[in-house]
This record gives C-alpha cells, sequence and structure tokens, in this order.
C-alpha cells in the first residue's frame, strides 16, 4: 500500500503543535534555541514548584495594600536602576502583595537567577540570596490568585512567573526581552518598564537586585 507523504506530514505538523502548545502549560524552563523535542521543557516560565505543594483556594492571599495607581518600582542593581510603573486596574491584588513585599525589603539581595537572551529575565526568589540549590522553588509564603488579563508581553513588560496550576505565582517575577506574545493571557501581567530597559537587556544570571523600593508621588 503506497503512503500518502501528505497525511504523514500534517501529522507530523500536528503533533509538533500539540507538544509546544503542552509546553506553555507545563511551565518549565525558558526558550533557547530550541528543537521541537525540547519544547516541553523550555517553552515557558515557572517557579518549579512541585504539584504537591500547589495551594488550596482557602491558601490564596489576599493583600492588604490599596495600591493608588501612582507607584512606581525602582530596581536597583550594580548595572543601574530598572523604573517600571504598575498597571494596578488589570491585576490590583499582585500590584499589592508585590509593593508590600518591596516595602518589607523581601527582595533586597535578590539574583536574576534565570536570564533567557531573546526571551525573559527572571527573578525574585528568596533562595537566591544564598545560592540555595534549590533556587527556583522560592516563595513568600503564599500563593496568589491569578489575575490573566488583556495586557500584551511587550520589550519590558512584567509579569508574574508561576508554576503549572495558574493560582501559584508568590514572588518571582520576569521581565520581558521583547516582545513574546506566546505568553499572553497565560501569566499575570502587572507592570512595564518605563526607563531602564537598556539595564533589562545587559542583565546576566546571578546579577544582584541592591534593593527594590516603591515610590510615592508626595
Amino acid at each position: 500500500m503506497q503512503t500518502n507523504h501528505k497525511v504523514v506530514i500534517l501529522f507530523m505538523l500536528a503533533a509538533a503543535f500539540t507538544a509546544a502548545v503542552t509546553a506553555l502549560s507545563a511551565c518549565d524552563g525558558g526558550v533557547e534555541d530550541i528543537g521541537i523535542e525540547e519544547a516541553t521543557e523550555s517553552a515557558s516560565l515557572d517557579t518549579d514548584e512541585p504539584v504537591s505543594d500547589l495551594p488550596e483556594e482557602d491558601d490564596l492571599y489576599t493583600a492588604e495594600y490599596e495600591p493608588t495607581g501612582n507607584e512606581m518600582a525602582v530596581i536597583k542593581t550594580p548595572k543601574g536602576e530598572i523604573r517600571f510603573e504598575f498597571y494596578v486596574a488589570d491585576a490590583p491584588n499582585t500590584v499589592a502583595a508585590f509593593i508590600e513585599l518591596a516595602d518589607a525589603g523581601f527582595y533586597d539581595g535578590t539574583k536574576f537567577h534565570r536570564v533567557e537572551p531573546g526571551f525573559v529575565i527572571q527573578g525574585g526568589d528568596p533562595l537566591s540570596k544564598t545560592d540555595d540549590s534549590m533556587v527556583g522553588t522560592g516563595n513568600p509564603g503564599y500563593r496568589l490568585r491569578a489575575e490573566f488579563n488583556d495586557r500584551q508581553h511587550l520589550d519590558g513588560t512584567v509579569a508574574m512567573a508561576r508554576s503549572a496550576d495558574p493560582d501559584s505565582a508568590g514572588s518571582q517575577f520576569y521581565i520581558c526581552l521583547g516582545p513574546q506574545p506566546f505568553l499572553d493571557g497565560n501569566y499575570t501581567v502587572f507592570g512595564q518598564v518605563v526607563d531602564g530597559l537598556d539595564v533589562v537587556h545587559s542583565t546576566e544570571v546571578g546579577d544582584i537586585m541592591d534593593s527594590v523600593r516603591i515610590e510615592r508621588p508626595e
């Protein structure tokens, strides 16, 4: 029986597409120069959180801080400052929780533990302060309900990293190195870099956040 090569090719393309979509929900690793075989391990953003540790609905954290919409985050690094505005209307609880952590000094001394050229830089894990072998799994002791929205992943967009469960973000966040439209609607976008994009693009693995402060207009 003669093989229909078009059918075979279509089947292979369908299988490859399925693998790539599965990768986005698997939430493991970052994007490099990957092939289809590597897609399920590399095409998304995560906090490497074990499935058994995912939160119950009652464990999700609601921040007490009430953002005004005028706050600005300032990340100070040895290479310069990164300043980003918040999308309070799109992700109010995520913004409030980030501000609470910053005000408490939670991010001071943490590192950007993941840098994927052309994709994102990721940081905010408290375990990165001591180069713990489990870096990538750290959190502030709570999880946040997802606030997926219509904001696009553009160059300098700030969003929350998470594990496979949508309601599993904590303190880890990422900043996009260029547009990443395939992430749209799958992660909580809560801010946008307005100054220091050159610092973002020059960030390397292990670069320290000396401090993260919130500026409030007087």
